[in-house]
């Protein structure tokens, strides 16, 4: 029997493969990796609701000629069953030694009504910190070096502190219904990696908060959500709860 989900994240990893080479082709020998990381890696992907995240290292600025370039390929690629592609390029040097601020080269976003999203040479950048290490610690290379010879280690605190600051932000956000799941399952993910120093996809973490927490509402209504794109209503203040919690178990 077809197992036609193990086809559609074939087919997404296939495209990424082909955008991997396309941006050695535009960037030419500068690019040292090409990373996979996020849901395509570590198993987490949903067909038509998942992105395509990838991570370029290069060992020089980008020219705009080539930053541009990397913008239209981005635009323009075939994504098979994934809803987009979100991309982020870093110098090696930043990649070697990351501050809290690292320096960002270019993201590019495109997300899955045709919405994209561009930031180029942007000095400091410290949602970086967790692309960086989520790359590190679960990405595998497309093309190029390995992840773990050309990505440094992140301080795991400097993580859970950028991850506080978004927790605080949303705490005012809790109305926001076409973010909430995005919310809740990212402060599943932000509780976990601060407890056990792992990077677990969205759908794991969420199991692993709930396995803490079963009376967790919201996380039950974010995961039903996740998993079968249903239009399930998450509620408003279980958000809050939710978020109270992690906050609290992070301090």
């Amino acid at each position: 029997m077809i197992d036609h989900r193990q086809v559609m994240v074939g087919d997404a990893q296939d495209a990424a493969g082909l955008f991997a080479r396309a941006v050695c082709d535009a960037v030419g020998e500068s690019v040292k990796s090409v990373i996979l990381h996020g849901s395509l890696a570590d198993g987490g992907f949903r067909p038509g609701r998942s992105d395509i995240d990838l991570l370029v290292v290069v060992d020089r600025s980008l020219t705009d000629a080539e930053a541009g370039g990397v913008e239209r390929l981005v635009r323009d690629a075939g994504v098979g069953s994934a809803s987009g592609i979100d991309l982020h390029v870093v110098t090696a040097a930043v990649a070697a030694a990351p501050g809290r601020e690292p320096a960002l080269e270019l993201h590019v976003g495109r997300y899955g009504q045709g919405e994209v999203e561009v930031e180029r040479a942007v000095g400091g950048y410290p949602d970086l910190l967790a692309e960086l290490s989520m790359a590190r610690d679960g990405g595998r290379a497309l093309a190029g070096a390995a992840p773990l010879d050309v990505l440094a280690p992140v301080p795991a605190e400097w993580v859970v502190d950028r991850g506080r600051h978004w927790l605080e932000v949303w705490r005012s956000l809790t109305d926001d219904t076409e973010h909430a799941a995005f919310m809740v399952l990212t402060a599943c993910r932000i509780w976990q990696f601060a407890v056990e120093r792992v990077h677990g996809s969205k759908a794991q973490a969420a199991r692993w908060a709930l396995e803490r927490r079963p009376a967790l509402t919201a996380v039950h209504q974010a995961l039903l959500q996740h998993e079968q794109g249903t239009a399930t209503v998450i509620d408003e203040a279980g958000i809050a709860e939710l978020l109270d919690l992690v906050l609290r178990e992070t301090g």
